[in-house]
């Protein structure tokens, strides 16, 4: 590799907030990354010493909902750093609103959508003027619930019931769409070229065509219509990195962006892309760009999708012609190409007029965690619903299904048993704790085959728990387990983790 100067990188890290990106996902990049943690409240000042002595050039990473105005203002005081996601192309990520205000800014189509602070004239609308259904949807502050503040009224009594006991400020609803395939699309894109797209059809009974809501996907037959439309947006936003979700009319046949934002749920390889494409872009060429064929995710699709979440460094090699002919031959895969994303300015951002009592970052976080005490109840990972885990903080949508799919093949009764998932840490663990309910195995109900799912139990101990439950008729304490030969103290520490006493 040459041996030109390249800009110092920085990973932008949150408390409470997983991590998007890490060391490994920039393999090969040849320079220390620094980390810089924001731990929220009043922490603005020490976090711009931080960057400032720690001279980082590039700051990588999201910016949640409740901090996007503080960074706005931390980028102000940093003017010579590049934000990656730019703070103008994570507008979109604040709230509804914001993405409302964007696509009508650049001219992008969505369903038909209104916001009213004033409550009485939300209200006259709903009841006079809008067409139902309605899709209305919680516009402020963290929304990761797997659809908790989306919803579908059918009339302007279920509106107004909806809202009084919600108390959504401001009031955001839209025309809800004849979706096509009764699905909509979720399209994933790194530099302006779609490397992933599905289809996302909701659970039987349900209406939200969400995955955490127990629905399916499908990688087939995605429209190139919806494609247009997703670069369309993502140059609009001059975004690095940028997911959509789309719905097509199927009466019309017309695409319609429902949501938008740098910040997505994403399987490891695609991390990995992404960051190779940063390292393409940072280094000014000296790093390859990506190749990623137009299409490839339907042949991805057909892979298990327990093998392709635990898959990494998945490339493609450029197709060579084989006769001066097929050089004459135009390939669909060159429709779209990956290109360097314009630099975003101040001015790309839509103006926006906040009302004065709109909540400040403080008071959304109070809300949010008031709202969690509210909704969340405790969580035994063995019998959750994707649902439930995607209720627990910062869950994204992939890392809730591989929880989902590792409690299938594992009884899990200590929260120490999610590390043996690559992307989880011990800090997301601690975060998740108190969300999570006594998960330990009832001694006195074992059987064998779910003693050989449970975490440090083979099949020699399995037998000998057994043997010794047999003996004695039923537990009364796990510290009869003191009995069987190879149990010392360390493995009684073990067991009272992984077992409780029950009828």
């Amino acid at each position: 590799m040459s041996k030109q100067k390249l800009p110092k990188l920085g990973f932008l890290y949150l408390d409470y907030v997983l991590r998007f990106f890490d060391q490994s996902n920039f393999k090969g990049w040849p320079d220390p990354i620094e980390s810089v943690i924001y731990h929220w409240k009043n922490d603005k000042n020490r976090f711009i010493k931080e960057m400032k002595k720690k001279k980082i050039d590039i700051l990588i990473g999201n910016i949640p909902a409740t901090a996007y105005d503080t960074f706005v203002q931390i980028a102000k005081e940093l003017p010579h750093v590049r934000f990656v996601p730019s703070i103008q192309t994570q507008f979109p990520n604040k709230s509804k609103e914001n993405v409302t205000l964007f696509c009508k800014k650049y001219n992008l189509s969505t369903p038909k959508t209104k916001i009213f602070y004033n409550k009485k004239k939300g209200y006259e609308y709903l009841k006079k003027k809008a067409k139902y259904p309605q899709v209305i949807k919680r516009s402020y502050g963290p929304s990761n619930y797997g659809g908790y503040y989306v919803h579908k009224v059918n009339n302007y009594k279920e509106a107004q019931e909806l809202i009084e006991k919600r108390k959504y400020n401001p009031i955001y609803t839209q025309n809800a769409i004849s979706m096509k395939n009764s699905g909509d699309l979720r399209i994933m894109l790194i530099g302006h070229k779609p490397i992933c797209a599905f289809w996302r059809y909701s659970a039987k009974g349900e209406w939200i065509t969400n995955t955490s809501q127990g629905g399916s996907m499908s990688y087939e037959n995605v429209p190139m219509s919806a494609l247009e439309l997703a670069v369309e947006t993502s140059k609009a936003a001059k975004a690095e990195f940028w997911a959509c979700d789309i719905v097509i009319d199927k009466k019309t046949e017309k695409p319609y962006i429902l949501e938008c934002a740098t910040a997505f749920a994403a399987f490891p390889y695609i991390r990995d892309w992404i960051c190779q494409y940063l390292m393409w872009d940072f280094s000014k060429g000296v790093f390859p760009k990506p190749h990623v064929p137009l299409y490839s995710w339907e042949e991805l699709g057909k892979i298990d999708s327990n093998l392709l979440r635990t898959m990494r460094y998945i490339g493609f090699s450029r197709y060579k012609p084989s006769c001066d002919g097929t050089y004459f031959i135009k390939d669909i895969n060159d429709t779209f190409d990956m290109e360097i994303a314009e630099q975003s300015q101040e001015y790309d951002m839509p103006k926006l007029v906040e009302p004065k009592d709109l909540p400040i970052e403080d008071e959304l976080l109070k809300e949010h965690d008031n709202q969690e005490v509210c909704v969340m109840k405790k969580i035994n990972l063995n019998e959750a619903t994707l649902t439930d885990i995607m209720t627990l903080h910062g869950m994204e949508e992939d890392l809730a299904i591989e929880i989902c799919e590792y409690a299938k093949c594992n009884i899990l009764t200590d929260t120490s048993d999610l590390l043996d998932i690559e992307s989880i840490d011990e800090h997301m663990i601690l975060i998740w704790d108190e969300s999570l309910d006594d998960m330990r195995y009832n001694i006195n109900k074992v059987d064998s085959e779910s003693l050989k799912s449970i975490k440090g139990i083979g099949v020699k101990l399995a037998k000998l728990i057994l043997d010794k439950k047999q003996e004695l008729g039923r537990f009364k304490s796990i510290d009869e387990l003191r009995a069987i030969e190879g149990i010392g103290k360390n493995k009684i520490c073990e067991m009272k983790s992984r077992f409780k006493i029950g009828e």
